[in-house]
């Protein structure tokens, strides 16, 4: 690891070591010098440091290392310039967005080049080759290549950024700043998966915030400033999730917003809320609940009647057609019929959780709350007003369905006017957070409501209608669809209905005595039968019940009687427990007393020690608010040159210090902002003033207005309903004229259905009989198949055993042989270990033979020996006469070798041995070298200390 004495030193070798191309080296010195403990204080230099150390970072897509220098710089530059860390960032995140952007663009051109590059044909063989081998595009490899490393490290680069300003409350702006750029990259090029993990990453720090709530620089959620930062995150993200098409995540944004607010006790702007409950409608619709949607347009639209001033009346009305078609659009039965209570209880609690939400209530009640409801939502578009803002046609068409009773042309009356409902819908110009209103997307939904509408009430007037009758009177659907919806409307128990494919006819009403409908009858009929009767005949005045108590009388005194006494005993108890509680209180007060005589005890030698510490600090205390002094001084300079008030305050310079330097930057920016706001105040007065003249004079202009609009809408209603009147005689004749006219045809269709149905059956016979010979033969091939199939897997089987048993024998066989080879061997070396050994006895008898007679020659030519102190010399010997002088003569040196020949000599007395060469085999014709060896291992027999030790030895 390098060390520099000053920061400007690694800035300089970082920069001649990426003029040399050593980018990595350069990255490594700057990275030490940042993570390094010597330079914790923030300086300018450490800014442009950071600033060459980023580049490098993104030049060599390091985000690790940018991470961790990242986070050290933030510890540098927490309470010091949180600014240099803002700017540093921005520029980490502006150098990865332009990277990724070049990298794009280059990919893109790369593509164009390859297209243009021959005219004549179409493809490189080159791009060719590799499109056969990796099976992917051109455009595909250059994105992998070029665009997907930097978009990887872009999005690195995000969640570093979101991580290191995850708690910092200085920096709020920053990160919503680049939750936003994140929310922007997942939307441009579609990365679902990132968003995920985004949304997921958002929500952590927002839980780890409110789990941690005793952090130093935590960011406080019940500023407003702060709040609004981080709703306008949740709402640009719930924006994203829906141009995504993840719509459970955008619920899960949903859930996000509501819980924010929770946290805060605080119901957010409306215009935020007009984008909440918009979203939560297109939610709601793709999830096919329309009860819940039709709530979330309820509350778009009281929004939008409240806030928004610039409404238009046909904004209005479109938004107030859609409330409506989306209420009508909710089913009339409930789709709960019959389940169970499981199912029950889990649908209340998500139902629950879907009011809060829609509702918005920060702090929800729920044992007053109403359960959503077709019903009730009905009831608030009346009692809201919201019926008197919709268009003429669904107006008309909520009366239809839900007022009128027309059993025989309900649908055929429905129809024109959701033709024309279809028509209506755009996008609303004077709300632009209101989604596009098509009032098309309910039609089949309000068809279907027209097809149970018309269902329920044929069911109250006809017990049997033809199929063919309720087709026509049915124009949307075909009658498999509207048995399908017939089906599903008795499962839950809506109307009762019977088809009947073999008469062609659809039975309805058939009702047993315990139906709701007559259940429903007769309980009021028997209530007003009962009414009667108490009118004719009044019921007589009741007899005292005093006998009846007196029987009771005994029973009752006595367990009164035992009640009495269990109270005593209580109290008695009661007594005794509140003594023992106070000897135990006054126990422990005389426990706390001496305790606490211990504790003031303790607290005056701590404050002994404390004082004694204390005027020890002082010292050090004095000379950092010298230091202090110093720096409040210059931080005094610095706020006088940048101050732009002309009148500057008169200051005591030497008994100034940094936090009143900076209570007072403080004190002037809170008085600059109160007379903005007082600015602000007497502004929103004046157009309020403004506004009310406004409304006053408009008033009478609005109500002459609506009274002219009234007769016009009357003369039109009169007109329209001639012309309907004078359409349907039409029609009817029409009608009639059709009918006489077809009548005549009846008798040929009859003998058209007869010969159709006669040719049929012949057809069918005909089929019928090819049907059964063609099994038969079907059957009769298979049983040949079996028969062969069978035969040749006995065969099979057959042969494997012969083989099997033909390979056992050769495996018996086999181990015979290896079992006689065996023994063969066994035998072999049984003869020849007996050989051995009698060889080794043998050779054990020579050595003792040898043993004996080398004895023998010892124990005859045995010389008187010399001391061991004085060397043998000619005279000595001479004198002892032991030896002739040739033999003296011979003798070697006590110090020198002395070969076998010459010991031999020495020893005997007779003739020598006869001489042999080295490797000789000896005197004997069987003496083998092995011998020789062994006989020349032994210990001399002659000559110096050796010949003592060995002949005392012997004696």
């Amino acid at each position: 690891m390098a060390t520099f004495a000053k920061p400007e030193n690694a800035l300089k070798r970082a920069e001649e070591l990426i003029n040399v191309g050593q980018k990595q080296e350069a990255l490594q010195a700057l990275h030490d010098l940042i993570t390094s403990r010597r330079y914790r204080a923030w300086q300018k230099t450490l800014e442009r440091i950071m600033f060459k150390y980023v580049e490098l970072c993104v030049d060599m897509r390091r985000g690790r290392f940018a991470k961790d220098g990242l986070i050290q710089y933030r510890i540098v530059c927490q309470q010091v310039n949180i600014n240099s860390l803002e700017e540093v960032i921005k520029h980490f995140m502006h150098l990865a967005t332009e990277r990724a952007e070049l990298a794009r663009n280059q990919a893109q051109a790369l593509e164009e080049a390859l297209d243009v590059e021959d005219l004549e044909a179409d493809k490189r063989p080159e791009d060719l080759m590799l499109s056969y081998v990796s099976g992917e595009k051109g455009k595909d490899r250059s994105d992998r290549e070029l665009v997907t490393p930097w978009f990887k490290f872009l999005w690195e680069t995000y969640r570093t950024v979101l991580e290191i300003l995850r708690n910092n409350s200085k920096l709020e702006a920053l990160y919503a700043m680049t939750a936003h750029r994140a929310f922007q990259f997942c939307k441009q090029y579609k990365r679902t998966t990132e968003f995920r993990r985004l949304c997921e990453i958002i929500r952590n720090h927002l839980a780890n915030l409110n789990k941690y709530r005793d952090q130093r620089d935590r960011p406080d959620l019940s500023a407003p400033e702060s709040l609004q930062l981080y709703l306008d995150t949740r709402i640009e993200q719930l924006k994203v999730a829906t141009e995504l098409g993840l719509w459970q995540e955008a619920f899960r944004s949903i859930e996000d917003v509501y819980g924010l607010m929770c946290m805060v006790k605080k119901t957010p702007k409306p215009s935020l809320m007009v984008v909440y409950y918009g979203k939560l409608t297109e939610i709601f619709w793709m999830s096919s609940n329309h009860l819940y949607h039709a709530y979330a347009w309820l509350k778009l639209f009281s929004l939008q009647k409240s806030f928004n001033k610039n409404l238009s009346q046909k904004d209005l009305q479109l938004i107030a057609s859609s409330v409506v078609l989306a209420a009508l659009s909710v089913s009339p039965y409930d789709k709960l019929y019959g389940a169970s209570h499981l199912e029950l209880e889990n649908e209340k609690e998500r139902s629950l959780r879907v009011a809060n939400l829609i509702g918005f209530d920060v702090e929800p009640k729920t044992e007053n709350r109403e359960a959503l409801s077709r019903s009730s939502i009905l009831s608030e578009l009346v009692s809201k007003g919201v019926m008197t803002c919709v268009t003429q046609e669904v107006k008309d068409l909520y009366h239809l369905l839900e007022h009128e009773f027309l059993p025989l042309d309900l649908a055929l009356k429905v129809q024109p006017l959701l033709n024309k409902i279809s028509k209506l819908g755009g996008k609303v110009s004077s709300a632009s957070s209101v989604p596009e209103v098509q009032l098309s997307q309910y039609v089949p939904a309000l068809e279907k409501l027209a097809t149970l509408r018309l269902l329920q009430q044929v069911s109250q007037v006809y017990q049997t209608i033809q199929i063919g009758n309720l087709s026509k009177m049915i124009p949307f659907f075909d009658f498999a669809a509207i048995e399908k919806i017939a089906v599903d409307a008795v499962r839950h128990n809506f109307v009762a209905v019977k088809v009947d494919h073999m008469k062609h006819a659809v039975f309805l009403g058939k009702q047993s005595i315990e139906a709701e409908g007559l259940r429903d009858h007769l309980s009021l009929f028997a209530e007003s039968l009962s009414k009667a009767r108490l009118m004719i005949y009044p019921p007589a005045k009741k007899a005292a019940k005093l006998g009846d108590a007196l029987s009771n009388l005994a029973e009752i005194v006595e367990k009164e009687h035992k009640r009495l006494l269990a109270r005593k005993s209580i109290i008695e108890k009661r007594k005794e427990e509140q003594e023992r509680l106070l000897l135990e209180m006054e126990r422990v007060e005389e426990t706390k007393r001496r305790e606490m005589q211990k504790i003031t005890e303790e607290a005056e030698q701590k404050r002994m020690a404390a004082e004694l510490e204390q005027r020890r600090t002082q010292r050090i205390l004095k000379e950092i608010e010298e230091r202090e002094l110093e720096e409040a001084q210059a931080l005094l300079q610095e706020a006088e040159k940048r101050s732009k008030r002309k009148k500057k305050p008169v200051l005591d310079g030497e008994k100034m210090t940094k936090q009143v330097i900076m209570e007072l930057a403080l004190n002037e920016q809170l008085r600059e902002r109160q007379e903005m706001e007082k600015k602000l105040l007497k502004f929103a007065k004046t157009m309020d003033y403004m506004e009310r003249a406004r409304r006053e004079e408009a008033a009478p202009l609005i109500d002459s207005a609506f009274q002219r609009r009234l007769a016009e809408e009357a003369a039109l209603h009169e007109r329209e309903q001639q012309l309907e009147i004078e359409l349907s005689r039409q029609r009817h004749a029409g009608d009639l004229e059709e009918k006489r006219r077809l009548g005549r045809m009846l008798e040929n269709k009859r003998i058209f259905q007869e010969r159709a149905v006669s040719s049929r059956e012949a057809e069918f016979n005909r089929l019928k009989q090819e049907r059964q010979e063609r099994i038969n033969q079907i059957i009769q091939t298979r049983k040949q198949d079996r028969e062969t199939r069978r035969k040749l897997i006995f065969f099979l089987r057959s042969q494997e055993e012969q083989q099997k048993r033909l390979q056992e024998a050769e495996e018996a066989r086999k181990r015979e042989e290896a079992e006689q080879r065996k023994r063969e061997e066994a035998e072999r070396k049984a003869k020849l270990d007996e050989i051995a050994e009698k060889q080794r006895q043998r050779e054990r008898e020579l050595d003792e033979k040898k043993r004996l007679e080398r004895e023998e020659i010892l124990r005859k030519s045995t010389p008187v020996l010399p001391k061991p102190a004085e060397p043998p010399t000619v005279g000595r010997t001479a004198e002892a006469g032991g030896t002739a002088p040739a033999a003296a003569a011979a003798a070697p040196a006590p110090a020198k070798f002395v070969p076998r020949f010459r010991r031999e000599k020495i020893d005997g007395a007779g003739q020598a041995p006869p001489e042999t060469d080295r490797w000789g085999s000896g005197s004997r014709p069987d003496d083998r070298p092995s011998d020789r060896w062994r006989d020349e291992r032994k210990p001399p027999s002659v000559g110096g200390g050796s010949r003592t030790s060995w002949s005392g030895s012997r004696r």
